[in-house]
């Protein structure tokens, strides 16, 4: 069961068409400008395939808008409907108007959130990312923060395996005791950086350790870092001068091999002082290979965070912003339940959370439309600011 959902969310359909109707009448016209071009004899034959690639691009936006409004013709016939069963005690014919209205609002509100999702600028340089490095941490909890954190762990990669998403580790530090002191694993595959973006920040976990005799619930925590690799490596400048690599003997375990050969790498980027240090695999090369993955995937959230900063302090807030610090979700064992403290969702459903069910998908978007909201404000200030 969902509880704590956005009023907001309930009354998006006529929020959000009332506000971007304008853009919505804007971007049917250019789409319609764009097929008469196509198909004008006084057309350059050089202008065709770029012609035809933004019709592409705007074909299932327009076909969504189209539905929008047929949509609200069709409940607005629903209404009259309903109105006249009433004044005409017709109990029978105003609960089957009743039903099919409740079934059209649920579709009008999908579909206005996707519309709203088509027509909001994207401007947080995360367009077209399809890969992402996932980091969790375990924080303050000592050992039940460890187990915890291969509970995160094995969410991710079940939701991965769910979503038919690439899942590879790349970097594993395990606890004495148990558990992990960290692991970055690397995802790639279509959505996967939509979906996992507002996973970043503190999980608390509520749970009587197996340890604890009198029963009591502790109360530990593991951070969870999300940091989408380059579209393009032009997109990160990185020079070969400004990195320090360092070889050196693997600790721990890992069989004499690993002991007996400079195969850990050390890999520092000089300007940011930033540091990644790989030993997990034999060969050397593989292990430089994933410390440049990991540093980069670093490099590129610390831009991203920069060039992000101005937007996300007008964002009423901080939803998908990928603070790290921020204490995004509590699992509590006892009582069965997740709750995301950034939009008051409780989903009496752990388990299902824990094994990567669709369950996690529920807070996803309840996420994403609380971000599409804040989006549109910022918008809509902007407009504003501009008109002025």
């Amino acid at each position: 069961a969902e509880e704590g959902a956005s009023g907001s969310a309930a009354a998006a359909a006529s929020l959000v068409f009332g506000k971007l109707e304008g853009r919505m009448r804007r971007l049917e016209g250019r789409y319609e400008s764009l097929l008469a071009e196509a198909h004008s004899d006084a057309t350059p034959q050089s202008k065709l395939g770029e012609i035809h690639k933004e019709v592409g691009r705007l074909h299932a936006p327009v076909e969504r808008i189209g539905r929008l409004k047929a949509l609200r013709e069709e409940l607005a016939g629903v209404a009259d409907l309903l109105r006249s069963a009433e004044q005409e005690r017709d109990e029978g014919m105003a609960e089957l108007a009743r039903e099919e209205a409740g079934a059209l609002r649920q579709e009008e509100e999908s579909v206005a959130f996707q519309v709203l999702r088509d027509l909001l600028p994207k401007d947080d340089g995360t367009e077209g990312v399809k890969g992402l490095l996932l980091e969790i941490r375990a924080g303050a909890g000592g050992e039940e923060a460890a187990l915890f954190c291969v509970d995160l762990f094995q969410m991710y990669q079940k939701l991965a395996q769910r979503k038919r998403w690439r899942f590879e580790v790349l970097s594993l530090d395990e606890a004495e005791f148990g558990g992990y002191k960290e692991v970055v694993a690397e995802v790639t595959g279509e959505g996967c950086y939509q979906q996992l973006q507002f996973e970043s920040g503190i999980h608390r976990v509520q749970r009587v350790p197996k340890t604890e005799a009198a029963g009591r619930i502790h109360t530990s925590a593991s951070s969870v870092a999300v940091m989408p690799q380059a579209a393009s490596p032009l997109e990160l400048s990185v020079k070969d001068s400004d990195l320090k690599v360092e070889t050196y003997r693997a600790g721990g375990a890992g069989g004499q091999h690993v002991n007996t050969t400079d195969s850990a790498v050390r890999i520092t980027h000089l300007p940011s002082q930033m540091t990644v240090a790989i030993q997990d695999d034999r060969s050397q090369h593989k292990n430089r290979a994933k410390a440049m993955k990991i540093l980069l995937a670093r490099l590129y959230e610390e831009e991203l965070r920069k060039r992000n900063a101005a937007l996300a302090e007008k964002r009423r807030s901080q939803i998908g912003s990928g603070d790290r610090s921020e204490r995004i979700r509590t699992y509590n064992f006892q009582q069965g339940r997740v709750t995301d403290h950034r939009v008051n969702v409780t989903l009496h459903s752990l388990d299902q959370v824990l094994a990567g069910s669709d369950d996690i998908d529920t807070i996803v978007e309840a996420l994403e439309r609380q971000r599409l909201f804040d989006d549109l404000q910022h918008a809509e200030e902007e407009e504003e600011g501009e008109e002025e």
